[in-house]
């Protein structure tokens, strides 16, 4: 029986949804730890001996502070990495920091489908002739920080700490505007976009890797089909020849080696979208509430970044010379607005100061902040807390935004460290 593409992707995305009761356990199987773990360049050509693996056959690997804070953007060979389906798939092809081939680059296409009357087929050799426009963003995995919630209850998925980030310039061609030019003749009724990309489930009827965008969210005005991170051409193994990116939005809904771009009525189905990377709206328990009680009434799909800053010096139980300190790091949101304060504490919350902190590079871009303070020789910790233009911020206690998945840790970030 013949199947066209936007039926086969419908019916992979239920295929998913059928096995939602076994989820969770096949995520803990997933992230089982490695016996000996190997090296992040025997996983991933090209990348950095000194990086955190926290998931050989998956991938999974994050970035030591101490390498994140050098430079102003992060390079390819020290950008986390997050894959959902193991590397080796399909005979290794994204296993490498090394962007595509050139014969696989100059033949591969997008389909824009769905609720359309004229669906369209994009070429990435098209792509590349028009003009580019750059995005400069934190790419963010919507689990980082995940180890901080374990204080409270454990949770499936790998034990992030704060370097699964990095700041990053990505360029491509605007999104939105490209779609209208095709005059697709789009349904009244399409109330989503849809994105999928080239890799599949290990396993027969698993749940795809596909996710759908509010057509109303603004972060879409400034999404862009990307051909170039860092001013090269995408990495296999971070999404190239081409890349669904929107600043703004965590990394899972920024799909990598897109193939398929659907106008669709709903979210997709599949359980990663309906059952793995979604908030709570309300706050829940370890224990009585899990996963499988998401729904799309009392949960909401992990998009947009929280408001969060991170300390980069002094770092975790590091020594520092006595006298003038230098407090330092960067802070972020999801866009939408700027950040308006970023604020340190050096007695544990009972007072703050404010940071200097310049212009970022957008919107979407870290914001680099800095504070001296004059502290005594002993045992210190410092706090840093970051506000934005509506208001929000992040709680005191991070674990009060505790969630079965483990996603968006955003509390105030407190590091420990001793002045000599």
């Amino acid at each position: 029986m013949h199947v066209d593409r936007r039926t086969f992707l419908k019916l992979a995305g239920m295929a998913g949804a059928t096995g939602l009761a076994r989820w969770p356990d096949a995520i803990s199987l997933a992230y089982a730890a490695d016996a000996e773990t190997p090296s992040a360049p025997s996983i991933i050509a090209g990348k950095s001996s000194q990086m955190i693996v926290h998931n050989a056959k998956l991938g999974v690997m994050e970035t030591p502070l101490a390498l994140l804070r050098e430079p102003h953007f992060t390079p390819k060979e020290i950008l986390y990495n997050r894959l959902h389906f193991p590397v080796d798939a399909d005979g290794g092809w994204a296993a490498t920091t090394a962007p595509m081939d050139a014969k696989t680059t100059e033949e591969w296409t997008m389909l824009v489908s769905g609720l359309v009357q004229r669906p369209k087929t994009i070429r990435v050799a098209d792509l590349a002739k028009m003009e580019q426009v750059k995005r400069t963003s934190v790419m963010q995995c919507a689990g980082n920080g995940r180890s901080y919630y374990w204080a409270k209850a454990k949770t499936p998925g790998s034990g992030w700490k704060h370097g699964g980030m990095g700041n990053l310039v990505w360029e491509g061609v605007p999104l939105m505007p490209l779609l209208k030019s095709l005059e697709l003749s789009v349904d009244e009724h399409a109330h989503y976009l849809t994105a999928n990309g080239k890799d599949v489930p290990p396993v027969p009827g698993g749940a795809d890797m596909i996710k759908s965008y509010k057509l109303t969210a603004p972060q879409l005005d400034d999404a862009i089909l990307a051909l170039k991170l860092n001013g090269e051409a995408i990495p296999a193994i971070h999404g190239g020849p081409v890349r669904l990116i929107i600043p703004g939005y965590y990394g899972n809904m920024n799909v990598k080696w897109l193939t398929d771009l659907l106008y669709t009525a709903e979210e997709s189905p599949s359980a990663i979208m309906q059952k793995t990377y979604r908030m709570p709206i309300r706050p829940v328990e370890p224990g009585k509430f899990t996963t499988q009680d998401l729904t799309q009434q009392n949960s909401t799909p992990t998009y947009g970044f929280a408001v969060m800053s991170v300390v980069f010096s002094p770092l975790a139980n590091e020594t520092v010379r006595g006298g003038a300190v230098d407090l330092k790091g960067v802070a972020w949101n999801d866009g939408v607005v700027p950040l308006t304060s970023v604020r340190v504490s050096v007695d544990q919350g009972k007072s703050w100061q404010e940071t200097e902190f310049a212009a970022p590079d957008g919107p979407y871009a870290w914001y680099h902040w800095q504070r001296r303070v004059e502290l005594d020789p002993g045992p210190h910790e410092v706090w840093v807390r970051a506000i934005d233009a509506w208001g929000r911020s992040q709680p005191i206690d991070g674990l009060a935004t505790w969630n079965p998945g483990g996603w968006d840790w955003h509390g105030v970030d407190r590091v420990a460290f001793t002045v000599a």
